[in-house]
């Protein structure tokens, strides 16, 4: 199995990882057998950590707040580039917190993720940083004796954002690296146009891909606006600080609703007879419908009969055949130059 670029620039320089050795988001768990053994691994998606389990010597960690991160362990600190700057900010603040007096901070990035920008971003904090390589279209940079943090909060990163749809206001909580930060983006905006519209029948709902819980904060406020009896809407989704958000979201809202961590439906029970979705469509920097592929496939045996999957996508993607030939007819409720809102019910 191939690994990515930045993986396969680390192991050109592996000698750099001495001593006690923490890796933050990792992307593909084929590198740790190429790596001195044992440490930690920390990586926000759900599904990569399911992967890591089982290697011996090494911790896996899901996330920034993973109890069992504990501050001045490391001696070196991998840090991969995240696909959001402000995430790096956070990933290079965990990193120092989790560092010994001195520790040493290696940085490794794509040129079209961005690196050349990072850099910036690690001299900030390690003002002694230097390239140590250029290679498979990625920069190694290494910052020595590092100054470690004192404290570290995921929850002083958090930030609240107010949302306005059709006369309800939620209060959505976002952390750096969350889909559509501080923002409502525009397909979940036409969705919430469509549950306005054309109304859920009632019963428990699942929010797949959740995020921030924004659609399951805003069907509670609809249903308070509308004088409806409250539902009950659990979410689900891989990352990390989706998982945190959407639970500081539903606990200041008032929403009823389980919010779990999980890569697609592996692993989830239970069945629902209404299932909403803004799915993903990027890997990193790759569109990817694999994720979205794989949840319609296995869609039917968490939909209950008759019952209603609605999701918006942008219009250029194929899934309207895919809908009808997994889950029945297929009904297209608004579309403008972007998105498409779709509805299928569960043929019988």
């Amino acid at each position: 199995m191939s690994l990515p670029n930045s993986h396969e620039a680390l192991l050109r320089n592996r000698h750099l990882l001495q001593g006690r050795t923490a890796l933050l988001g990792l992307s593909a768990d084929g590198i740790l057998a190429h790596l001195p053994a044992g440490g930690m691994v920390m990586s926000e998606h759900a599904g990569i950590c399911a992967s890591l389990a089982g290697h011996d010597g090494w911790q896996v960690c899901f996330g920034y707040d993973d109890p069992a991160l504990a501050a001045g362990t490391f001696d070196t600190l991998l840090v991969f580039l995240p696909k959001a700057r402000a995430e790096l900010d956070l990933r290079l603040a965990l990193a120092r917190w989790l560092a010994v007096p001195g520790a040493r901070i290696v940085l490794v990035g794509e040129k079209k993720e961005g690196i050349a920008g990072a850099v910036k971003q690690l001299k900030a904090v390690a003002p002694s940083a230097t390239k140590i390589d250029s290679a498979r279209h990625c920069q190694v940079w290494c910052a020595d004796q590092i100054e470690s943090l004192p404290e570290f909060s995921l929850q002083q990163w958090m930030t609240w954002t107010r949302i306005d749809c059709r006369s309800v206001s939620v209060e959505v909580s976002g952390l750096p690296g969350i889909f559509s930060l501080g923002e409502l983006d525009e397909g979940t905006r036409l969705l919430l146009d469509t549950l306005d519209d054309n109304p859920l029948r009632s019963g428990s709902i699942l929010d797949f891909a959740c995020g921030a819980g924004t659609i399951g904060s805003w069907l509670h406020g609809w249903h308070e606006h509308k004088g409806q009896p409250p539902v009950q809407i659990d979410g689900i989704d891989v990352q990390s600080q989706a998982v945190v958000c959407a639970r500081a979201t539903y606990e200041r809202n008032g929403v009823s609703g389980r919010i779990l961590a999980s890569d697609g439906l592996k692993g989830v029970e239970g069945r629902w007879p209404v299932i909403l979705s803004n799915p993903p469509f990027h890997t990193g920097i790759r569109t990817d419908l694999s994720m979205t592929e794989l949840f319609l496939r296995d869609l039917v045996r968490h939909l209950e009969p008759g019952g209603e999957v609605r999701l918006v996508a942008n219009s250029f993607l194929p899934y309207e055949p895919l809908m009808k030939r997994c889950i029945g007819p297929v009904e297209r409720l608004r579309e403008d130059r972007r998105f498409t809102v779709y509805r299928a019910f569960r043929r019988s």
